[in-house]
């Protein structure tokens, strides 16, 4: 063996005695799973991790010392997304976390036992993740999203940023309950603002950009892209096709915003994570799912990109400059 692949194996067992002293002294590493629905790359992804990790850490939970996290991108498929479900029950891990509603659904078609924490999920209760907010009953509890007449505020502001708009088309992801709904709430809202609203599908790229592109074609037009782990998949598309054409668009978190969006109104996502964190913390130390609540995010967050108004002609009010938490220039 060459000198320094020694080196290099001796220093590498050097960091493992820590470790294995702790096992020898009985404390057992717990195992820690993620699913995540969408791409390590997709905007703010890399934030919420960093804030999940940081949470456990501050909770005592050191990564690679008395916990082993393995986390899994299942890039926006759905195929992936079941795959990755089923290899990570396989692990019998101590709890699992899971974001988005299509990551639950596989999780818990794979077991019923192992305790899940999720977070993104629009509408646990009406997916059937859960039997009720204050009592979830079953292996998981989380934080969700929002609530639905939060879809309603984005096309008020839609219309407040950009008053000569007359139709949006909603993307949106019609295979998942919180599409479903999301997109529901708009359409009761639109009558009350003199907006026509329609679908586009999140399905593909091809599909997004041909809709796009025929609905531009009539003046007058704006985007809403509601919440789902496709919509964050195809965010940047749907960011560079907006501008293409002209189009005023509302997004659901701010990272769309600072990638060139105009506007965004949603919860802080990073804060939803920190404290998934306590919940992991709370199943790992003996609490069971059925007995934590279901939590509503407790900070929303209104960001503008003045420089993307700029360039679509728009002049953004005063009373929307003024709530605003963040002004992007």
């Amino acid at each position: 063996m060459k000198r320094r692949e020694f080196i290099t194996l001796l220093g590498g067992a050097a960091s493992a005695w820590p470790l294995m002293a702790r096992a020898q002294q009985g404390q057992r590493v717990r195992l820690v799973c993620i699913l995540e629905g969408v791409s390590a790359d997709t905007p703010g992804s890399k934030a919420r991790y960093a804030a999940l990790l940081q949470g456990l850490q501050q909770l005592g939970w050191i990564d690679g010392q008395n916990v082993r996290i393995d986390i899994r991108w299942a890039e926006g498929d759905a195929r992936e997304i079941r795959r990755h479900a089923s290899e990570l029950v396989a692990l019998a891990p101590d709890v699992i976390l899971a974001n988005g509603t299509a990551a639950m659904e596989s999780l818990l078609r794979a077991t019923r036992t192992i305790p899940i924490v999720f977070n993104n999920v629009a509408d646990p209760v009406g997916a059937g993740f859960v039997k009720s907010m204050s009592r979830p009953g079953g292996n998981s509890t989380g934080f969700i999203q929002f609530e639905y007449t939060l879809s309603g505020k984005w096309l008020e502001l839609l219309k407040q940023i950009a008053p000569s708009v007359a139709r949006v088309a909603v993307l949106r992801d019609a295979s998942i309950t919180s599409g479903i709904g999301q997109f529901a709430v708009i359409q009761a809202v639109a009558p009350s603002v003199g907006v026509e609203v329609s679908a586009i599908n999140v399905r593909d790229a091809g599909e997004i950009e041909g809709d796009i592109a025929d609905f531009a074609r009539t003046s007058n037009g704006a985007l809403i892209l509601t919440a789902s782990a496709l919509a964050a998949i195809h965010a940047e598309l749907v960011i560079a096709l907006a501008a293409r054409h002209g189009l005023p668009a509302v997004y659901w978190r701010r990272a769309f915003v600072a990638g060139g969006g105009l506007v965004s109104y949603g919860p802080d996502i990073v804060d939803q994570y920190r404290r998934a964190a306590g919940y992991v913390d709370r199943i790992l130390k003996g609490a069971r799912p059925a007995d934590l609540p279901v939590q509503a995010p407790t900070k929303y967050e209104l960001v503008v990109n003045l420089k993307t108004a700029k360039s679509l002609g728009l002049e953004i009010p005063n009373s929307v400059l003024a709530r605003a938490d963040e002004v992007i220039e």
